[in-house]
């Protein structure tokens, strides 16, 4: 079952996908496209042309887990599509809450955040 909590990383693929794959496809995206590790830990999100359909893929404990859903009506709004400037290695990272108000069909670009403290990312 996938837990969407706070320090759980989670990345779109920003280019759409060929909702055919399968495990080894969607690794593959991961892998190369991505630049990241399949077996992380953290969920890879991906979606179709006509965004009608979605897919997640994470390793879950013991082997990698496809999440799918399909759409009857209307679509995702991708939170890609609100990135002013996308990366060229075809990646964007989004929160969990992000990724749960797009699956809930809450129209993100009408969202408004409110301020939060949040701690200083440290480099080690």
């Amino acid at each position: 079952m996938i837990s969407l909590v706070h320090h759980l990383k989670i990345y779109a693929c920003t280019q759409p996908t060929d909702m055919r794959k399968g495990f080894d496809g969607l690794s593959g995206i991961v892998a190369h496209l991505l630049a990241e590790d399949p077996l992380s830990g953290h969920l890879f999100l991906f979606r179709n042309r006509t965004r009608d359909r979605l897919k997640i893929l994470y390793w879950d404990r013991d082997g990698l887990a496809i999440w799918y859903k399909r759409l009857e009506r209307g679509t995702f709004q991708f939170p890609t599509d609100l990135v002013k400037d996308p990366s060229p290695s075809g990646k964007a990272q989004i929160t969990p809450n992000q990724l749960a108000l797009l699956l809930g069909g809450v129209e993100l670009s009408t969202v408004r955040h409110r301020k939060r403290y949040a701690l200083p990312d440290i480099k080690k």
